[in-house]
C-alpha cells in the first residue's frame, strides 16, 4: 500500500518540475541557441551526477553498457536537442502537450519490439491520439502564421525516443539503481555534449548578459529537471509499469500551460480541443 502511495506522489513530483521545464528552456533559448542550450543542459546535469554519484559507476556490469549507451541517447541526448530546437518555433505549453504522446507512443512501441499485447480499445486509443495530434498543430500553424508548426515534429520524434528509452530501462536495467543509470547515461553524454557546445560559437557569446542569465535558467534545468529528475522517474519505471511511469505527461501539459499563460503565451480553443483530444486517445491506450 505504501509502494503504491509512493508512486502517486512520485509522478506529481514529477509533473511538476518536468512541466516547469518548458518554460526554462524558453528562457534558456532567450540567451543561447538551441544547440548551445541543449549542450549545456546535458554538462550541468552531467557534473552535478558525477559528483554525488560517481562511485556508482561500478555498479553498472560491463554487458550493459551497451543498454545505458542506448537509453542515454535515445531517452536524453537526442530529445534535448529536439526539444530546444522546436521551442526556437512553437510555444513551449504546445511542446508540453505534444509532450504526453509519450505513453501512447510506449504502448506502441512495447508492442511492436517488446511483446506487450495490443487491445482493440488501443489501437482506438492510439487513432485518437494522432488525430488530436494533428489538429493541434494544424491549428497551432493556422493561430500564429509567424511560427513554423512543422517544428512540431521535432517534438513527436522526441515523444518516441523517451518511449523507447521507457520500454529498454524496464526490460534491460530494472535490476541497476536508479543513480546508478542516470550517473552511466550521462558520463557517456558529457564528452559529446562538451563537443557540441565548443563547436557552437559558445566562446563567442558567454560573456554577453543576457547569455549568462540563460545559463542559469539551463544549470537549473539541467540539474533539476534532467538530473534529479531522472533519477525520480527511473525508479518509478522501476516501481510500477513502463505506460504508469509515461503517464506522468498527462500532467506535464497543466503545469506548462499555467507557466505559459502566466508568460502571456495565447492557447486557442481549438488547440485546446485537440490537447483534449490528445488526452482521450492517451487515456484510452494506457488505462488497464
Amino acid at each position: 500500500m505504501q509502494s503504491k502511495n509512493l508512486k502517486w506522489y512520485l509522478l506529481i513530483v514529477l509533473a511538476c518540475v518536468w512541466g516547469s521545464s518548458f518554460i526554462l528552456m524558453k528562457r534558456g533559448l532567450e540567451g543561447l541557441t538551441a544547440s548551445q542550450m541543449g549542450a549545456l543542459r546535458i554538462i550541468f546535469c552531467g557534473l552535478f551526477l558525477l559528483i554525488i554519484g560517481f562511485k556508482n559507476l561500478k555498479a553498472i556490469p560491463l554487458g550493459q553498457w551497451k543498454y545505458i549507451a542506448l537509453t542515454a541517447l535515445v531517452g536524453t541526448f537526442m530529445p534535448v536537442f529536439l526539444f530546444a530546437v522546436a521551442q526556437t518555433e512553437i510555444n513551449s505549453s504546445v511542446s508540453a502537450i505534444l509532450n504526453s504522446l509519450v505513453p501512447l507512443n510506449t504502448l506502441v512501441i512495447g508492442a511492436l519490439l517488446f511483446g506487450l499485447q495490443f487491445q482493440r480499445r488501443q489501437y482506438f486509443g492510439v487513432f485518437i491520439g494522432l488525430i488530436g495530434s494533428i489538429l493541434l498543430v494544424y491549428n497551432g500553424a493556422m493561430d500564429n502564421p509567424n511560427q513554423n508548426y512543422l517544428y512540431a515534429l521535432f517534438v513527436v520524434v522526441a515523444t518516441v525516443c523517451y518511449a523507447l528509452n521507457v520500454n529498454l530501462i524496464k526490460k534491460y536495467l530494472s535490476d541497476l539503481s536508479p543513480l546508478s543509470i542516470s550517473v552511466g547515461n550521462f558520463s557517456v553524454m558529457l564528452i559529446p555534449a562538451i563537443i557540441i557546445l565548443f563547436c557552437s560559437g559558445f566562446s563567442d557569446v558567454v560573456m554577453k548578459p543576457e547569455a549568462q542569465k540563460a545559463m542559469i535558467y539551463i544549470a537549473i534545468l539541467g540539474v533539476v529537471g534532467t538530473g534529479i529528475a531522472n533519477i525520480v522517474f527511473f525508479r518509478l519505471i522501476q516501481m510500477s509499469s513502463p505506460v504508469f511511469a509515461s503517464s506522468v505527461t498527462y500532467l506535464i501539459p497543466v503545469v506548462a500551460c499555467i507557466w505559459g499563460l502566466l508568460d502571456n503565451e495565447s492557447l486557442s480553443l481549438a488547440q485546446g480541443f485537440g490537447a483534449l483530444i490528445i488526452l482521450i486517445g492517451v487515456y484510452f491506450s494506457a488505462r488497464k
